[in-house]
Order: C-alpha cells, then sequence, then structure tokens
C-alpha cells in the first residue's frame, strides 16, 4: 500500500487500520526509534517508556549524543517545559548522572 492511501486510512481512522498499516514502511530502525523518542517527550511519557525507547536507539545503532538531539530539534514545538521534564528521564535511561538532587534550582 502507498503512502497516499495509509495517510488517507488515517486521516479518518478507518476501521481497517492494523498492525500492517500502523507500521513505519520506509523509516530505518534508528530513525524509528528517534521519533518514537520524540513522541515520548511531546506527550510527556513515563520514565519506562524512555528506558525502552532508549534502549531501542541504541541497538538500532543512535549515539547517546544523537538521543540528546531529539530534545533540541523538539523544544520550539513541544515547549522547554516538555523538554526539561524529559531531559531527567532520558539521562537515566541513558545511565548518565546528570547531578541532579532535591531540591535543586536554578
Amino acid at each position: 500500500m502507498d503512502y497516499a492511501e495509509r495517510l488517507r486510512r488515517f486521516s479518518f481512522n478507518d476501521q481497517r487500520i492494523d498492525a500492517e498499516v500502523a507500521v513505519a514502511a520506509t523509516l530505518d530502525d534508528k530513525t524509528h526509534a528517534l521519533a518514537r523518542i520524540a513522541a515520548l517527550i511531546a506527550v510527556g511519557g513515563a520514565e519506562p517508556s524512555f528506558g525502552a525507547e532508549a534502549d531501542a536507539a541504541v541497538g538500532a545503532g543512535a549515539s547517546p549524543a544523537e538521543i540528546v538531539d531529539v530534545l533540541a530539534v523538539v523544544a520550539p514545538v513541544v515547549g522547554l517545559a516538555r523538554v526539561v521534564d524529559a531531559a531527567p528521564k532520558l539521562a537515566l535511561a541513558l545511565g548518565c548522572d546528570i547531578g541532579l538532587v532535591a531540591g535543586d534550582e536554578y
């Protein structure tokens, strides 16, 4: 099925949307994982979700720097508050100690 037909089906919530239609047809695994991290940032995803997606991204060849870059590129769209909320979750997922302690203020 071509992209236009998939887009048409998504547009009106076609009941035939299933696993075949909802799977990324042309994205490589790394891009797919980075896009999912961007989505988690946008919706305020939970820590375990960031862990799973960061693992998937690293497993697909993304570097920690590329994963952190996702924060920068989505900030103008989702807002700084979402990025600040997601940053420590991503740090935990990447095993990075960012040195935050309870009560830190800037």
